[in-house]
């Protein structure tokens, strides 16, 4: 190839800068000048080259450059929080999933992690809450991200992190706390106390009332709720105590043991 090149005469470079005449030892990526096709050699600029070699003649090299587009993929990093979540750990959305949630787990034990990206305390007692939600399957968790759903958290109060609610049942929520990896012992007692196996006769409590109309009235979420009517139970006059019940006042009818004896004789003849 190299002599071939030699006998077509001078050769330019791929940058388009011609080249002092090819000898037997020069670089066999040189090309003639007199076949190079009629696209301006300027257009070069680092793009892919395509050859065409046409058989039967001598090396016809045609250059034309072809854009070529490249892109740069990276894996999705996987946020700290998503990390070791078990199938009963479950990320909320809205407030509404959250008061649906609640209501569909029946007897369960659900336990709701607040919790915010940026919480220094809330990642670092996260592979914990993690392992307790793999040893027990049956506990439900639920978890809010606060920066997400800031609004939601001030109407249910939730001001401090890393914060826990249980919740289970016809009884509703049964303790709240706030709690890091030096106090986990909190979340443990908690977790042996209340997971304990339930039956209730009633459905599930879920929010409190003053919870549910919280979130009702706060502009910023989707969320409606009418207030629960009262039950028969809990009316006015059920209410009343049994002392202000008026007292029947019977008079007692005194009966004459010998009247019903003489009774007796005469209807027997005697």
């Amino acid at each position: 190839m190299a002599e071939l090149l030699c006998k077509l005469g001078s050769v330019f470079t791929p940058s388009g800068r011609p080249s002092s005449s090819l000898s037997s030892n020069r670089s066999p990526f040189s090309y003639p000048l007199s076949r190079l096709s009629n696209a301006p050699v300027n257009n070069f600029l680092g793009k892919k080259l395509v050859f065409d070699f046409r058989k039967g003649k001598v090396a016809d090299i045609i250059l034309r450059p072809v854009p070529v587009k490249m892109t740069l993929s990276f894996p999705k990093a996987i946020k700290w929080w998503e990390k070791g979540i078990q199938s009963n750990m479950k990320e909320i959305d809205s407030a509404q999933e959250l008061v649906v949630s609640l209501l569909e787990a029946g007897d369960k034990l659900v336990i709701v992690d607040f919790f915010s990206p940026g919480c220094a305390g809330c990642r670092a007692l996260h592979p914990k809450i993690c392992q307790f939600a793999g040893k027990n399957p049956d506990v439900l968790f639920l978890q809010v991200n606060y920066e997400m759903h800031k609004s939601m958290c001030y109407s249910l109060n939730v001001h401090v992190l890393p914060f826990f609610r249980f919740y289970r049942g016809a009884h509703g929520r049964l303790c709240s706390f706030s709690c890091t990896n030096a106090t986990i012992q909190k979340f443990k007692d908690a977790l042996a106390k209340h997971s304990t196996e339930r039956c209730s006769l009633w459905p599930a409590k879920g929010l409190e009332e003053s919870e549910l109309l919280a979130l009702s009235e706060n502009k910023d979420l989707c969320f409606s709720y009418t207030k629960r009517e009262e039950d028969l139970f809990t009316s006015p006059e059920i209410k009343e105590p049994v002392s202000a019940i008026q007292e029947l006042h019977l008079s007692p009818v005194p009966i004459s043991i010998q009247e019903s004896d003489d009774k007796v004789l005469t209807a027997s003849g005697r």
